[in-house]
């Protein structure tokens, strides 16, 4: 199957189709809150993950946007995360609430890529997946993992703390994909638990508080 990076509209994305595959590699790993036919662990490759996109309502606000994952190209890396199989029936509110939360709310954009699941025997798959670009205004960019983890530490937005959705994305990798050394990730969860460490009078923040 050849890979396919197209930015398409909602309509183009169903168009045809009687089911839809939606790669997720940040929140949506753990919290797809979309209905869904099946799932697949997996890895897209061409890009690397990346925590330079900001987040200023669910992770962040305004003052203190938070840090959290995009995808930047790059020919020899991969990146791992979850693919959702949606039915022909759960597509168009499947599309409609991501739409509200990556697109309008988040600043991503949509592109198709080419799935390849971790279960053997499973063949390769086109998969919808929400980028965040340069040209986007709440893009960060690059900065060192001691300094994201600096802002991660600070930041809280609607939906939670920011330090939860770097340990909830930490642990995935280690539950599903242990085999996968994600440094960029490890690298900031590694420079956030030393922040706390280097702080007199304040623990490091308990993960099972985050991850339940």
């Amino acid at each position: 199957m050849d890979s396919r990076k197209i930015t398409m509209t909602s309509q183009d994305i169903t168009k045809g189709k009687s089911n839809l595959w939606i790669f997720g590699y940040g929140s949506l790993v753990w919290k797809p809150d979309f209905v869904y036919k099946s799932r697949e662990v997996g890895f897209i490759q061409g890009y690397k993950r990346r925590f330079w996109h900001g987040d200023d309502f669910y992770r962040g606000d305004k003052e203190k946007p938070g840090r959290v994952a995009t995808l930047v190209k790059d020919h020899e890396a991969c990146t791992w995360g979850v693919a959702y199989e949606v039915a022909d029936s759960q597509m168009e509110d499947s599309l409609q609430y991501l739409e509200k939360r990556e697109v309008v709310v988040g600043g991503y954009k949509t592109e198709m890529v080419e799935f390849i699941p971790k279960e053997k025997g499973h063949g390769a798959l086109l998969a919808l997946v929400y980028i965040a670009t340069p040209d986007n205004p709440m893009y960060l960019g690059l900065a060192s993992e001691e300094a994201i983890a600096a802002r991660i530490a600070i930041c809280r937005g609607n939906t939670g703390h920011n330090i939860e959705y770097l340990f909830r994305l930490a642990e995935f990798m280690r539950l599903y994909c242990p085999e996968v050394e994600d440094e960029h990730l490890f690298s900031i969860e590694a420079a956030l638990l030393n922040i706390f460490h280097n702080c007199e009078g304040i623990r490091p923040p308990d993960q099972k508080y985050f991850l339940g």
